[in-house]
C-alpha cells in the first residue's frame, strides 16, 4: 500500500508554510509588518481556494535569496526545533507507525516547499517527500520555483511522475488530508481519508461516502 499523508494541518497542528514567515519576522529577519501582512493575505487565499501557489512559493522562497549553506542549515535547525516540534501531533506519529509496521510505503506530499519540509519529514521518519522545490543555481537560492508545484493538479502529476521514475504504477494507494485543496488527488487515491477537515472538505466526504478521522 502507498500511504500519502498531507502535512500542514494534518500531520501537524499548523501550518509549517505560514508559521515559517511569522518566525521571520518575530525574529527580524523580515520586514515584520509588511511581510506578515502578505503572508496573511496569502494564507486566506489558500484557505478560499484561490492560491496563486507560484507568486506565494516564491515570495517564500525569496526570504531564502543571498543566504549561505550554513546559515540556511542554521535556520531549518532552529526553526524545526522551536516551531514545528510543538506542532507535531502525536496521533500523527502514531498513524505513520501503523502504517510503518503494515510495510507500507510512505509518502508525505505538501505545498510547502522542501526547505522548510524535508527536515519534517526526516524527523517524522518518511523516507519519502514530495513538496514544491526551490530552484537553486551555483548552490544557492535564487526565489523561484523549479518544476511543478505540489499544489492541487500538481499533486497528482508530481506523484505520477514520482511513481513512474519508482515503479510503483497501479499500487492501492491511501491519502489523508484536511484540506478541500487536495480533492484532485483525494478524488485519484483508491481510498481518501479526511482529517480534521475544513468545511468544504467535511462536506465532500460526507457527500462521497469517504472516511472521516481526526488526529487532534
Amino acid at each position: 500500500m502507498l500511504a500519502l499523508f498531507d502535512l500542514d494541518n494534518t500531520l501537524l497542528r499548523g501550518d509549517s508554510d505560514h508559521a515559517f514567515g511569522d518566525y521571520l519576522a518575530a525574529h527580524g529577519e523580515v520586514d515584520a509588518h509588511a511581510h506578515r501582512l502578505r503572508n496573511d493575505a496569502f494564507y486566506a487565499d489558500y484557505q478560499r481556494g484561490e492560491l496563486d501557489i507560484r507568486a506565494y512559493s516564491e515570495f517564500v522562497l525569496s526570504t531564502l535569496v543571498g543566504r549561505s549553506r550554513d546559515e540556511l542549515a542554521a535556520l531549518q535547525t532552529r526553526y524545526l526545533q522551536e516551531v514545528i516540534e510543538p506542532m507535531i501531533l502525536s496521533a500523527g506519529e502514531e498513524l505513520l507507525e501503523q502504517h510503518r509496521q503494515r510495510g507500507d510505503t510512505l509518502v508525505i506530499i505538501t505545498a510547502t516547499n522542501s526547505f522548510i519540509t524535508a527536515p519534517i519529514a526526516r524527523r517524522m521518519r518518511v523516507d519519502h517527500l514530495l513538496a514544491t522545490e526551490g530552484e537553486i543555481i551555483d548552490g544557492a537560492y535564487s526565489g523561484r520555483i523549479k518544476g511543478i508545484p505540489c499544489y492541487r493538479e500538481g499533486k497528482v502529476l508530481r506523484l505520477q511522475q514520482w511513481l513512474s521514475e519508482q515503479g510503483h504504477s497501479g499500487h492501492p494507494s491511501c491519502f489523508y488530508s484536511d484540506s478541500h485543496n487536495d480533492l484532485p488527488l483525494l478524488e485519484w487515491v483508491d481510498e481518501a481519508i479526511a482529517v480534521d477537515p475544513d468545511a468544504r472538505l467535511a462536506a465532500q466526504a460526507q457527500q462521497r461516502g469517504w472516511r472521516q478521522i481526526s488526529l487532534r
